[in-house]
């Protein structure tokens, strides 16, 4: 949040269904009381949840965007899945992202067809947001979660595909590890939201070991200090790439007030 004030860009804090069950309730309202008091346009998010009762928990608490994550599951399973928590989510206010396809852990050991396997398959994307009302797609284009283990590969002409018959923005995970051009090109060709952990959790990790590793007696003060300069570091290096900085501004468009529901 302090990298999104400094660059006056909107963002989005998000909130993985291990932490929500680690941290309940009250991990969520203390970050969407930071959200509220922030001096730009900060969303709260589910990220990747898999349990309805997260989903509900998570609008419970007060949280105006989730993710409905029925990947892991058949397509006829996450269609069905998807489109009852987006009904529940909307009746709440709520946005919901959603995911077809499935973002593999890493690309080792898998054949060109398994990978293919696992790409959103753009017919079924038009089908799947027609179904199910959602807000914003995640798409699978050969990202990975994690670090990539070997030069990444992303597959434009299937996210141009995606994007020709689907006119809701789209997200892409991974996005840790890509190239500065091909996060240029994704943003060209509709990706409008991008979900970065691996290079934020390393800095973080890090700074603390080599903080840990030098110092006989630390303060645990300065530690985290030092460990969170760190992240907005990098940070601050996806919000320029992004093209984000200055925009906290579009807070007032129907998109970003959805994005930034929690300070209305």
């Amino acid at each position: 949040m302090q990298a999104a004030e400094t660059l006056s860009s909107p963002a989005m804090l998000q909130i993985h269904p291990g932490s929500l069950k680690f941290g309940g309730t009250a991990l969520v309202s203390l970050c969407m009381e930071a959200a509220r008091t922030s001096k730009v346009p900060i969303s709260v998010h589910l990220d990747h949840s898999t349990s309805a009762s997260a989903i509900q928990q998570a609008l419970s608490a007060g949280m105006t965007s989730v993710m409905a994550d029925g990947s892991p599951l058949p397509y006829t399973e996450n269609l069905t899945f998807t489109k009852q928590m987006t009904e529940l989510a909307h009746s709440k206010g709520a946005a919901v992202e959603a995911e077809i396809g499935r973002i593999s852990g890493s690309e080792d050991g898998m054949t060109v067809e398994e990978k293919e396997a696992l790409m959103t398959d753009p017919d079924q994307a038009v089908e799947f947001v027609a179904a199910t009302k959602v807000d914003f797609l995640a798409v699978t284009i050969g990202n990975v979660h994690g670090e990539y283990k070997s030069k990444p590969r992303l597959d434009f002409p299937r996210l141009v595909r995606i994007r020709k018959n689907i006119d809701i923005p789209l997200v892409l995970h991974g996005a840790s590890g890509l190239p500065p051009e091909m996060i240029s090109k994704s943003i060209e060709l509709g990706v409008c939201k991008f979900n970065v952990n691996t290079e934020v959790r390393q800095a973080y990790v890090q700074n603390l070991k080599k903080d840990l590793s030098t110092s006989k007696s630390p303060d645990l003060v300065d530690l985290m200090q030092n460990a969170i300069s760190a992240m907005q570091e990098v940070i601050s290096e996806k919000i320029q790439l992004f093209g984000s900085v200055g925009k906290a501004h579009l807070h007032e468009s129907p998109y970003a007030s959805m994005l930034a529901g929690q300070r209305m």
